[in-house]
């Protein structure tokens, strides 16, 4: 197993996702098999209900590095071979107090597993002053210093910047960060994200990683990364545009749904499409706002009206849940393209419960009996537009991250008003997929499409409501599920 760990310095959200994203995508061009871990640096059983009274791990380091392992051999690829790669994101800024316990974890990590089996990518900013106009790498020397000090030595410094380093910039820090120049990368703003593996690529990061690494790769053409490039030039060259109304609780904080956002964008360009996004708070659609404030009422209304297609995440529950029935009624009469990912709570009080709590959800400990990870879904229809937008395949595996489930004793009032569920659990207990009769693409899931959506490949339930906004999925449908050359 090879490990390439990906640092940060400087500032957060300074791209190292994307590098590692970058770093995975092209390696797994050259035919190896790569999975990626992300850690978010927050000692704790379960942090996506992150408490400050559970946060103790006994040898922390010896806990992290025993997991890393383990999830770096489980494989994610349909043939079920184990990885070769692990590309690791290590969240947050180095000099971070709560990334220390993992800093030191692969410290130790390198000499275990061996210089030739481990290399550090570390991603720096160049910040450019408007003053001066002179690409200054002083912060990049302090965070790279500072990584040493800690006891990983970089072996490529990717720089953040914004206009391509110019060669003595390049110089300098190859001199003060103990790299050759041939190890400082420079990634600066490009036009789309799909573009950075590219700039990789030209800077010879994969004939560097092969001999770093000792990788088995070949030198020759790789038809992924011919596909990526030409997805990358497509990119840029978008006329169209096709609206969604993404309705819901957190939507003054876009990056709520950053996974939400990138599946409606995979599928935005698989049909050429420029993607427009018009963020609604539910809350902003009940009739109270209409009362309290008539002007946000009805612009809230004029951007779910003006938009091609309707998405509400977590549809039935939380706060402005009134406004999510309403934007989803109204979906349903207009006939527009909706799509409703991932059903929560309703209200606990509710005589008449549409979604429940699933029987072994404990409500005392929320994180640990979620029912999480990847689960099968039957399709019990063949005629589901659904199934055939998955390939008319008779099941399909999606990860799931929910607590409630929709009441299956409600299931035959469901259906003698047009929704019909024609997705199931293996068991045949849960109803996973609901679609409505009649309609262009009205489409509820269970599980989160969104997490296996990728650039090149995007997630079907996305990719069914972006064809419906845009009027091409009927077309789509009569051509075997095809889109054209074009």
């Amino acid at each position: 197993m090879k490990y390439i760990l990906v640092t940060g310095g400087v500032i957060s959200g300074i791209g190292k996702g994307i590098i590692a994203s970058s770093v995975g995508t092209i390696l797994k061009s050259c035919g190896l098999h790569v999975t990626a871990i992300k850690i978010d640096p927050y000692i704790n059983i379960d942090a996506g209900t992150f408490s400050p009274y559970e946060h103790v791990v006994p040898h922390i380091t010896d806990a992290i590095q025993e997991w890393v392992m383990k999830q770096a051999t489980i494989s994610v690829d349909e043939d079920g071979v184990e990885p070769q790669v692990c590309v690791i994101e290590l969240g947050g800024t180095v000099g971070d107090i709560e990334s220390m316990p993992f800093i030191e974890a692969f410290r130790q990590f390198q000499f275990k597993v061996k210089r030739e089996n481990f290399c550090n990518i570390h991603v720096s900013l160049i910040p450019q002053p408007n003053t001066t106009g002179e690409q200054k790498t002083k912060p990049t020397q302090n965070s790279v210093r500072e990584l040493r000090g800690l006891g990983l030595s970089p072996d490529l410094i990717v720089c953040r910047c914004t206009t391509p380093l110019e060669t003595s910039v390049k110089e300098k820090i190859s001199m003060f960060c103990h790299v050759e120049p041939t190890q400082v990368i420079c990634v600066h703003d490009v036009s789309s994200i799909y573009r950075v593996p590219l700039l990789l690529e030209d800077q010879g990061v994969v004939s560097y990683l092969c001999e770093r690494l000792n990788l088995p790769i070949e030198m020759r053409p790789r038809k992924m990364f011919t596909k990526w490039k030409e997805m990358a030039d497509r990119s840029d060259r978008l006329l169209e545009h096709v609206s969604i109304a993404l309705v819901g609780k957190y939507t003054k904080l876009a990056d709520s749904y950053t996974s939400v956002i990138k599946a409606l964008e995979h599928s935005a360009l698989a049909i050429n499409h420029k993607l427009e996004v018009k963020y609604i708070d539910s809350a902003d659609l009940e009739t109270t706002t209409l009362q309290d404030d008539p002007v946000k009422y009805h612009e809230a209304w004029q951007k779910l009206c003006s938009a091609h297609g309707v998405l509400v995440p977590g549809g039935f529950g939380g706060r402005g849940t009134e406004g999510k029935m309403q934007a989803i009624s109204w979906a349903r009469k207009q006939n527009k393209p909706f799509l409703d990912a991932n059903s929560t709570e309703f209200n606990p009080e509710s005589k008449h419960p549409v979604v429940i709590d699933m029987p072994e959800h404990n409500p005392g400990q929320m994180g640990g009996t979620m029912r999480l990870g990847k689960r099968r879904t039957i399709f019990s229809s063949s005629t589901s537009v659904l199934r055939k937008l998955y390939g008319d395949v008779e099941y399909v595996d999606e990860r799931h991250r929910h607590r409630f489930e929709v009441n299956p004793e409600l299931k035959h009032h469901f259906e003698q008003k047009g929704l019909q569920f024609v997705g199931q659990d293996v068991e045949g207990e849960r109803m996973e997929v609901i679609e409505l009769e009649d309609h262009c693409y009205f489409v509820g899931v269970q599980y989160h499409p969104e997490f296996t959506s990728r650039p090149i490949k995007p997630s079907p339930p996305y990719f069914g409501l972006l064809l419906a906004s845009a009027g091409k999925l009927q077309s789509y449908l009569a051509k075997g599920c095809r889109l054209s050359p074009r």
